[in-house]
């Protein structure tokens, strides 16, 4: 973990403010786009949010935070609670939804979903990149860094508020771009499922504030080996990996424990895991607050 200092809270709109946090002893860990960190807030809960600010600033890191209405505590802490001035403890930056080369971008937001695709589109203006972003909100008002984005990128920014505007047609957007243009999408849920049903899947890049709806066969019980303590723990159906090996005095870090953070990865030496999560776990990897094992036991690195 790092130790920041929030060195300003400024509103956005109504119900995003944006934390400006300085290292309390020099700079930062370096980030690029679509990169998020956790917050270990004074609550005692862990949250994650997307870095919104400049990769190029090493002393400051910014993230955006809507206040959720139906909030289990992270959101509503934020804003209520925090003041300039406090110490945080932030985690090192995850990216799970890097900027790839392309010729050519489009990149959809929807609400607070700007904030991952923010410096994304100031990286491929300056490397002179073709780029677009399409911003979605129901107000103008309600959107954040809308104004902010259209005075310093001009043309390149089209804001659809819909209660004067209706949605952008993506069926239209997706027929004006070139072969290789590559879309990144970060908004609701049935924004994304527009956004599936109308680009190329090996095009379309997706980050999702909840899990997708997914069946999976029922859970059955299963053993973890680690392998660095040659101790055996046992995964039973109503368990979570990561519950499991807390319980077995593990302490694992964990985040969303919905799949969708990375926080709680584990490096799998032998055996199958049946992956569960929306990140796409690479090779060898798990992220142990949902995903199972596909064989009787796993080995993992602890």
């Amino acid at each position: 973990m790092q130790h920041t200092i929030i060195e300003s809270i400024d509103r956005v709109t109504d119900d995003v403010v944006s934390l400006l946090l300085r290292g309390a002893s020099g700079p930062l860990a370096p980030w690029a786009p679509g990169a998020h960190v956790d917050l270990a807030l004074p609550n005692w809960l862990t949250r994650q949010y997307s870095l919104c600010g400049d990769p190029a600033d090493p002393e400051r890191y910014r993230v955006a935070v809507r206040h959720d209405r139906l909030s289990r505590g992270g959101s509503e802490y934020v804003h209520r609670f925090l003041d300039p001035g406090r110490g945080l403890e932030v985690s090192l930056p995850r990216n799970h939804f890097a900027l790839q080369h392309a010729p050519e971008y489009l990149f959809l937001a929807g609400g607070i979903g700007i904030t991952p695709l923010r410096p994304m589109l100031r990286e491929a203006v300056d490397r002179g990149v073709p780029a677009t972003l399409v911003h979605v909100g129901r107000s103008l008002p309600s959107m954040p860094f809308a104004e902010e984005l259209r005075a310093e990128h001009g043309e390149r920014v089209r804001v659809f508020d819909t209660e004067r505007r209706g949605r952008p047609d993506f069926a239209e957007l997706a027929a004006g771009l070139g072969p290789d243009a590559l879309i990144y999408c970060c908004g609701p849920g049935s924004m994304i499922s527009a956004a599936e049903s109308a680009f190329p899947a090996g095009r379309l890049r997706v980050e999702r504030f909840q899990p997708a709806a997914r069946t999976f066969p029922p859970n059955t019980a299963f053993e973890v080996d680690c392998a660095r303590t040659g101790r055996t723990v046992r995964v039973g159906p109503e368990d979570t990996v990561l519950d499991a090996l807390n319980h077995a005095g593990y302490a694992l870090p964990s985040g969303c424990r919905e799949g969708v953070c990375g926080s709680c990865e584990l490096t799998v030496l032998d055996g199958e895991p049946e992956h569960r999560d929306d990140i796409g776990a690479p090779e060898g990897r798990m992220y142990s607050c949902v995903s199972r094992a596909a064989t009787p036991r796993l080995t993992v690195d602890l």
